[in-house]
């Protein structure tokens, strides 16, 4: 890979017990400071603390299988703390009172802080145990049994665990470091996917990062799309980088391999929001919802895959929406080769993963204040694709190259 810098509520105690010897306790972390506040999941350290993450390279992937509970985009910086759950074992010792209870219903009736289901899970993998001995969910108490429970960490609360991987670093200094993302890597944990993310890996080679939300996180890229990122190490350049997204200052340009002979330059000036039948996907919008979204593209060049043209585009964002330039490039009748959710699947034999690659990046330095930009070369995968379709030689439009004012449905197209 060629990498290239330029500067430029109280607990109730059931009658059916006695004093119970559980010290756990909840208490509330205190919201770090900042713009747009949200409520995140249970966590243990400002980098499990959840400040909305833009979704400034325009695929950020909150309704995919992998991330549905992940937020959309657009949201800004300043996260609430959400509860430090104490996993310290503790007994009960339960009293008549319980007799004739199902176990699951006796203990969930004293210990309130966990959900029944949640303590079903424990009682069947062996986790919670009457006088010694393994509990049955279904099991009928006496009310003169001992407890005894260990608590187990649910997968959300683990997803905050630093972990060792290889990261492909760009850049790196006292304020921001710029990664090159591999296909396949979630960016942050979410449904299906609570380990093996960027945001652990960053967390094991970068420990200070648990002291900044999302572990410096403010943009995401979907799990199957490649190239730069840029991640703050300090709540100060945090700040300052999201500022920026929100501004529309960031410069973000990908390189796209289209089905379709893309006739010339354009953009796409189209309202993007969530699919009115598929949750699983977004699509081109003028519901109240949806919300403004510009792609600009640039033809690179041209070739053919099993006699079928496609257009290799330079595409540029002013806006980071979930899945954008996939919603956009599909919009107007050219969806990304290889695209799961927005392409055409009888030709997904031709590539495994949406043919997309974060290849340029442009910011304001938080620190000095200086424009500095990144620009990252093609994966192999992406390289031997372009091969396959005899695609020439890059000829990429500068940082400053103009484009005409266009728009897919919803609005104009040049």
């Amino acid at each position: 890979m060629e990498h290239a810098v330029k500067s430029i509520k109280p607990r109730r105690r059931a009658s059916s017990t006695e004093p119970v010897t559980d010290p756990a306790q909840e208490s509330v972390l205190a919201p770090v400071p900042g713009e747009t506040m949200s409520r995140s999941p249970a966590s243990q350290s400002p980098a499990s603390q959840s400040p909305e993450v833009i979704g400034a390279d325009g695929e950020a992937d909150p309704l995919s299988a992998e991330e549905a509970e992940l937020p959309d985009d657009e949201v800004a910086l300043s996260p609430f703390g959400g509860l430090a759950v104490d996993l310290s074992p503790f007994v009960l010792k339960l009293t008549p009172e319980a007799c004739g209870m199902r176990l699951d219903r006796a203990v969930s009736t004293l210990v309130t802080r966990f959900s029944r289901s949640r303590l079903q899970q424990w009682i069947e993998s062996g986790h919670i145990t009457v006088d010694g001995k393994p509990g049955r969910t279904k099991m009928t108490v006496f009310g003169d049994e001992t407890i005894a429970v260990n608590p187990q960490a649910a997968p959300d609360e683990q997803a905050f665990t630093p972990e060792a991987m290889a990261l492909d670093i760009v850049h790196e200094d006292a304020s921001l470091l710029v990664l090159n993302k591999p296909a396949g890597l979630v960016v942050h944990p979410g449904a299906g996917n609570w380990t093996g993310t960027l945001l652990n890996g960053l967390l094991y080679k970068l420990p200070v990062l648990a002291g900044v939300p999302r572990a410096g996180i403010v943009h995401r890229l979907d799990k199957e799309t490649t190239g730069l990122m840029v991640v703050a190490k300090t709540i100060e350049a945090q700040t300052d980088l999201v500022r920026q997204l929100q501004a529309r200052s960031v410069r973000r340009e990908y390189l796209a391999l289209a089905w379709g002979k893309v006739p010339r330059d354009g953009a796409v000036d189209a309202a993007i929001g969530r699919h009115p039948k598929d949750r699983l996907r977004m699509a081109v919008s003028q519901g109240p919802t949806a919300k403004a979204a510009v792609t600009h593209y640039h033809v690179v060049g041209a070739g053919m895959l099993d006699g079928k043209p496609v257009t290799l585009l330079q595409c540029r964002l002013e806006t980071g929406r979930t899945h954008q330039i996939r919603v956009h490039m599909q919009s107007i009748g050219f969806p990304l080769v290889g695209d799961p959710l927005y392409g055409k699947p009888h030709l997904a034999r031709f590539f495994g993963r949406q043919a997309l690659h974060a290849f340029r990046l442009g910011l304001l330095h938080p620190k000095s204040g200086k424009m500095v930009a990144w620009e990252i070369g093609l994966p192999d995968d992406m390289t031997a694709l372009l091969a396959t379709a005899g695609v020439p030689a890059l000829s990429l439009a500068p940082w400053d190259q103009p484009v005409k004012a266009a728009a897919g449905k919803g609005g104009k197209r040049a």
